[in-house]
């Protein structure tokens, strides 16, 4: 079936996720959800419309934005595209991803080149045209059976206004049977009412239908399922049928939301609308979300950050420890640890580590709780504490290796000592004369030689491996040698020979850190190697 509206090589059918009453509600994982229950037969292409005026979120930070989640092709990204990857198994692009900032840049660039022949350049049609533009062609450029498009913010928002407008036209480029609007809100139940609520649904749902937008689904997200007549009056408000109101409740795990939706008959009416057929195939998926409710036992895993009161800012490494505990049947207890309280005198070493199994050291940026950190590691080091270190993790496992066993008093990285005698950790040399913070940054997949027999070769089981990087820091080469003839096995290195990967060490339970973040690539399928191995020998250690 040909579509000449947008000369596509076949019809894509557009699925158009909107959200209303308040930000959070969990639109990502909704839209990564329904794309999971039709992914089986059809390729489903993710893409999310957001209304900030940043090219991207690489300079914001996480403590305000949450996670920046890089693709394999550089691009820094929404987390929402975390969600779409871990559930849908595709590898996204930086292309899917569009931002207010993006957009305007675009319109700047054809406005300064001539491309309006002297038109007065307008939101409508020329921004919104732009928009659709760029929708159509990652339709056809992926092959998209079902390009799925998740538009930011809520319905009102001034930023997603263009979005909104672009995403209403579709339906008369592609005909109504190609497009389907679905609409995720909140259903409250006000304190000791006990009675769930419609009406910030009906209002919501008000606001989108004067931007010309009718939603074929309305997605209630509630603390428990809707009631049936609570079901009826959204549909009769909001003019649908009541079976196209489905409920979106609150799960302890957001991999159950797509089983919800399954029993909530979202595919088939997906199937009736679009005209399409891709029963879910979630077998091993279900058995895997079973096991998360039958944990056996527990293990604690300590994160030593800096960004610990949102823990947004660490999504990706709390999604890679709950795909292992599917694995493992141990729930993973996660201990926030702030390193500043350390680094400071607030809190011990040792106290902190009571009853901890394993330690992670995440990535970050500067150089509050630092030393902390380096606390931590020479702890966990000494005490034969299971440990991964991951971008920033590695640098400080390195230093302090450096100062305790080669002799290298006050090593460091010259990102928090310039004047340093002994900088095992230095700038990488094309990233000295960069001016700008965006995207300037070693970022995306690279491949990494491993050493064969190490413990990161087991791990991965394969010679070449590739992960994704966010960095501008490596490990001072002109150290290498020292460090190795000290102890310090560095078992993966880039192809060149010139970057440090990986590093460990041997007489340790489980002492693994990298340059990479390999929290990126985990899957409720398939987790991340390093965190599989780092929960095993926090059980191993338990037992």
């Amino acid at each position: 079936m040909y579509n000449t509206r947008n000369k596509n090589t076949k019809q894509t059918k557009y699925i158009i996720v909107t959200g209303g009453v308040l930000s959070g509600l969990g639109k990502g994982i909704a839209a990564a959800s329904i794309g999971r229950l039709l992914s089986s037969r059809l390729k489903v292409v993710p893409m999310k419309l957001d209304g900030y005026l940043n090219v991207d979120p690489g300079t914001m930070n996480p403590i305000e934005h949450g996670e920046v989640f890089v693709l394999d092709d550089g691009g820094e990204v929404d987390m929402d595209f975390g969600h779409y990857e871990r559930f849908l198994g595709v590898t996204c692009k930086f292309e899917w991803n569009l931002t207010m900032g993006k957009v305007f840049e675009a319109i700047r660039r054809k406005e300064r080149r001539g491309d309006y022949l002297g038109k007065t350049v307008q939101y409508v049609p020329h921004v919104a045209n732009w928009i659709k533009e760029k929708i159509y062609e990652t339709a056809k450029k992926e092959e998209a059976d079902i390009l799925m498009v998740e538009v930011g913010g809520t319905i009102g928002d001034i930023e997603n206004e263009l979005y909104v407008e672009a995403c209403r036209q579709i339906k008369k480029d592609v005909g109504e049977e190609n497009v389907m609007y679905i609409h995720l809100t909140y259903v409250p139940i006000p304190t000791k009412v006990n009675e769930q609520k419609s009406k910030p649904t009906q209002q919501s749902v008000n606001l989108l239908r004067q931007r010309g937008i009718k939603p074929d689904i309305i997605i209630g997200r509630c603390e428990r399922h809707l009631d049936p007549h609570i079901k009826r009056k959204i549909a009769i408000f909001c003019d649908i049928d009541e079976e196209e109101v489905i409920s979106g409740v609150d799960v302890d795990s957001v991999y159950k939301i797509p089983l919800v939706f399954e029993k909530e008959g979202l595919p088939e009416i997906l199937h009736k609308k679009l005209g399409i057929y891709s029963p879910p195939e979630l077998r091993q998926w279900e058995k895997l979300v079973g096991n998360l409710e039958e944990l056996e036992k527990e293990v604690t895993i300590a994160i030593c950050g800096k960004y610990t009161q949102l823990e947004d800012s660490y999504a990706s490494i709390i999604e890679s420890l709950v795909h292992c505990s599917a694995h493992t049947k141990h729930k993973v207890n996660i201990r926030w640890l702030e390193t500043t309280d350390i680094e400071e005198g607030k809190q011990v070493v040792e106290e902190a580590m009571k009853g901890v199994d394993g330690v992670i050291v995440p990535g970050g940026f500067g150089t509050r709780g630092t030393e902390g950190k380096i606390k931590v590691i020479n702890y966990v080091r000494e005490k034969k504490i299971p440990f991964l270190g991951i971008c920033l993790g590695l640098q400080l496992a390195v230093i302090e290796y450096a100062r305790d066993k080669c002799g290298m008093e006050n090593a460091n990285s010259t990102e928090f000592d310039e004047d340093t005698r002994y900088p095992v950790v230095d700038i990488m040399p094309e990233q000295k004369t960069v001016s700008e913070k965006g995207a300037t940054m070693r970022l995306g997949a690279y491949p990494a030689i491993l050493k064969p027999g190490s413990l990161a070769h087991k791990l991965y089981g394969k010679e070449e491996v590739s992960e994704r990087h966010r960095h501008r820091y490596e490990v001072n080469p002109d150290y290498i040698g020292k460090l190795e003839e000290k102890g310090l096995i560095i078992s993966g290195m880039s192809p060149n020979k010139k970057l440090v990967e990986f590093i460990e060490l041997k007489d340790h339970p489980y002492f693994i850190a990298t340059q990479a973040h390999p929290e990126l690539k985990s899957k409720l399928l398939e987790p991340a190697p390093l965190f599989f191995g780092l929960v095993k020998a926090a059980i191993a250690l338990k037992n």
